[in-house]
């Protein structure tokens, strides 16, 4: 008798922190994900680059999902055409992480890496949203005609 009442117990359990992790799980990005919108973002630069850049900067078209959203900057000058507003305008070569990483070297060091190359970049970044903490991110980068453009994904 009590044996089926644990074995219940446990398995009620497991399911809720099931539930709890897929939940959690289904309100980040993933790296597929972040991998596919980079891919859409290339070809969008490609079709319209000034139309691209309008979109990615509103979020429109399914440029905003969760936490995952495009950015590009001038292969030329590292400048940001397309990002979140904090970073628009401003030198990607500049960025630094919280330990003080130049991760903002690295992503224009990928972009000037021939068209239809993806190269990854690690770094610290805060998710969008009130909690500006910190956390490991992940970024796909390509050259776009003559942007680099990213998505990363946050681990």
């Amino acid at each position: 008798m009590v044996r089926p009442l644990i074995i219940g117990t446990v398995l009620v359990g497991a399911f809720a922190l099931s539930a709890k992790t897929f939940a959690q799980q289904g309100s980040f990005g993933t790296a597929e994900e972040a991998r596919a919108m980079l891919d859409k973002a290339v070809a969008a630069v490609k079709v319209n680059k000034s139309a691209a850049l309008a979109t990615f900067n509103k979020g429109d078209g399914g440029f905003k999902d969760r936490d995952l959203y495009p950015f590009c900057f001038n292969v030329s000058d590292g400048v940001f055409v397309a990002a979140i507003k904090e970073l628009l305008g401003t030198d990607t070569r500049a960025l630094k992480d919280p330990t003080g990483k130049p991760f903002g070297q690295d992503l224009y060091a990928a972009a000037q890496k021939p068209e239809g190359q993806v190269t990854e970049v690690g770094y610290m970044f805060p998710r969008p949203g009130p909690d500006k903490t910190p956390v490991p991110k992940v970024t796909f980068i390509a050259r776009a005609s003559d942007l680099g453009c990213g998505v990363g994904y946050y681990k």
